[in-house]
């Protein structure tokens, strides 16, 4: 179990280092990632690098028997690199540019840009690959994390490279984006431009394209490096980390470039349901690579500085969401960072080794984390444990929140998160994936705001359902093609026949909390067998053709009209196709939950649990977490991995945890 943090020794002077690994090795640290912001002082000026601060450095560490993942300081360019080079520096879609003083400040698909980066990576590359410390390489940091878009001309020359590359030819350009609307007909790809600002709505093929442009030029900048590492001569694994479901990256697209998935997850201490949140991210990052354990890069041991009011993590908290992370895949819990920063904007940022120093909360914390942590044995990785998919896509999500909707007030990952909060509360594990991959052994499917759908996505979940699997899906589902655009013959083009209905009308609502003075209606109530709950935003008619009903709508304009529909698969295996034709509300959607895990006898991890109890299977390995207030007893019976006793059945204080082998 890998255990440390970032560590920016070049934050501090020289005769600090030595202490730093001292107490490393007392709080049981056995990773660091090193370099992560370290450009400037690695290359103070073009064609000069200085590496003796950084030789040094990972030589202490390494006699301190303390590994290394070492990134490749191309995340924040210094700024003789910009004075330099101003064409390097990114834009907005007003055209202003985004200057030099903080971080991310530079333009993805600039040459200019790749051209510094490869020549710092190939001299770090090429010093450190044989190195025996270094047993990672941390590509880079949080891509697109400060700057979602850039709008620059070296965007607007790459997007044109890129378009050419996916439609060959402008009249298939034209006739992805229906450019024959207002006027928009292109005549050559010298003509296109990124979506910059603009009078009014802007074309939505346009703006999906570019949505996936962004993430490819992201994507473009961690394999040219990952390649100049490898071309080194390294061998170690290559990761970037990410951040959860991160709307500008699409991660399931970058999965398989990774050796190792990493992640940044850092829940607010604020929100007393923010280990849901956080779960639904762990089970992510384990869903987008299921057969190689990830790491948690980056968490923090206590306060933040970023948000409106940072709270402090409460008394065991830090380890009990450590162990969420392990419970869910992680073989390493790592932090930002080893010793909080004396200046610069994160210096009020919680860390491993505080300002306040070794006789703090945090400190204890942190070692007595590293000892338990130093105690596990090597556990399960590549176990396929749950029997639900929650259906996650983000181009569906980029197509979801465009303009111009009969809805243009959802939000997409809320959604999800909140079926995945029902399941979470049932103890239900889930994989979170996209519509290709529902076929993958599983019992259920949930797929909210399935708006964009793909041909093999559709397919995947027909079969699904017709090989005995049972879906629930809707509303705003099989609506438009991977272009945004309608398919011929109306909506559920797809899957109408699998759901035994069509829709005819979204029935949009204003939005639960406009203001008073909005007129309009609000909430759709809904009731019957499949549970009861407030409709919101959307109430869809529904022709019902093949299914039957198991909620009306109670009350408003759709009053008597179907709510929830189920239809049996045609195919003999037992399987059902439900849809929703409404965005419930959280008790609608734990209602329909419930109803439907009664109906196809999904059973949970570990029955009888508390809602604030959380309980993950790893292979054979259960983890158990009180998120509650008061003690609770859980009949987990096995052995304790931290421990070695073995035990039967448990009694958790608040924000206590156990690993457990079961018998």
């Amino acid at each position: 179990m890998h255990y440390g943090a970032d560590y920016n020794p070049e934050q501090w002077p020289e005769e600090v280092w030595p202490d730093d690994v001292a107490r490393m090795r007392e709080a049981g640290v056995t990773t660091v990632s090193l370099g992560i912001f370290a450009w400037a002082r690695i290359q103070p000026r073009e064609g000069e690098f200085d590496f003796a601060w950084l030789d040094r450095v990972i030589e202490l560490l390494h006699e301190g028997g303390i590994a290394v993942d070492l990134a490749t300081a191309t995340a924040s360019p210094p700024p003789w690199a910009s004075a330099a080079y101003p064409e390097i520096l990114p834009r907005d879609e007003d055209g202003s540019v985004y200057w030099p003083g903080s971080r991310q400040q530079f333009a993805p698909s600039s040459p200019v840009y790749r051209r510094l980066a490869g020549e710092l990576v190939t001299a770090i590359a090429e010093r450190y690959a044989g190195h025996p410390a270094v047993v990672l390489w941390h590509v880079n940091n949080e891509y697109g994390c400060h700057l979602h878009a850039d709008y620059s001309d070296a965007a607007r020359d790459a997007f044109r490279r890129w378009l050419r590359e996916r439609y060959a030819d402008i009249d298939a350009l034209n006739a992805a984006w229906g450019t024959n609307f207002w006027s928009q007909r292109y005549g050559s790809f010298d003509e296109v431009f990124p979506p910059r600002k603009a009078p009014y709505s802007r074309n939505p093929g346009q703006m999906l394209d570019f949505r996936r442009f962004t993430s490819d030029m992201l994507l473009e900048c961690f394999l040219m490096e990952r390649d100049l590492i490898r071309a080194a001569g390294a061998t170690q694994p290559i990761t970037t980390n990410f951040m959860g479901a991160f709307k500008p990256a699409d991660y399931a697209k970058w999965a398989p470039h990774l050796d190792v998935l990493s992640d940044d997850c850092y829940p607010d201490p604020n929100d007393p349901e923010s280990f849901r949140a956080a779960a639904f991210q762990r089970d992510l990052l384990r869903s987008l690579k299921p057969d190689v354990p990830w790491l948690l890069m980056e968490q923090a041991t206590n306060a933040l500085n970023w948000r409106p009011a940072n709270a402090p993590k409460a008394p065991g908290q830090m380890a009990a969401l450590s162990a969420q992370a392990i419970g869910r895949g992680a073989d390493g819990i790592l932090f930002f960072q080893w010793r909080q920063s004396r200046a610069g904007a994160e210096k009020f940022h919680s860390a491993m080794l505080p300002h306040a120093g070794t006789g703090t909360r945090t400190w204890r914390e942190v070692v007595a984390l590293g000892a338990d942590l130093a105690a596990l044995p090597s556990l399960p990785a590549g176990a396929r444990d749950a029997r639900v998919a929650l259906v996650f896509d983000w181009e569906n999500w980029w197509a979801v929140e465009g303009s111009d909707h009969p809805q243009n007030q959802v939000d997409y990952l809320a959604v999800v998160q909140r079926w995945y909060r029902a399941l979470h509360r049932r103890h239900v594990q889930v994989d979170l994936v996209t519509p290709e991959r529902v076929g993958e052994g599983y019992d259920l499917v949930i797929a909210p705001l399935l708006y964009l759908l793909r041909e093999e996505g559709a397919a995947a979940l027909a079969a699904f359902v017709e090989g005995g699997g049972h879906l629930v899906t809707g509303p705003f589902t099989d609506v438009v093609d991977e272009i945004d655009r309608f398919r011929m013959g109306g909506f559920q083009t797809q899957l109408g026949g699998v759901l035994g209905l069509r829709v005819e009308d979204f029935g949009a609502m204003v939005a639960p909390d406009a203001p008073a003075s909005e007129p309009g209606e609000r909430f759709a109530p809904f009731s019957g067998v499949a549970g009861a709950g407030m409709g919101t935003l959307l109430a869809e008619e529904l022709r019902v053709t093949d299914a039957s009903v198991e909620a009306s709508f109670t009350a408003g304009r759709r009053a008597g009209a179907p709510a929830v529909t189920v239809r049996a698969g045609a195919g003999g295996g037992g399987g059902s196709a439900r849809y929703v034709a409404t965005i419930p509300d959280e008790a609608g959607v734990q209602a329909v939950v419930d109803h439907v895990l009664a109906a196809t006898g999904v059973a949970p991890v570990l029955a009888g649990l508390p809602e604030g109890v959380e309980v993950a299977r790893r292979g054979d390995v259960l983890t158990v977490i009180n998120h509650g207030a008061e003690p609770v007893e859980v009949p987990v019976r096995g052995t304790d991995l931290v421990s070695g006793e073995s035990v039967g059945g448990v009694v958790l204080e608040p924000h206590d945890w156990r690993i457990v082998r079961e018998s």
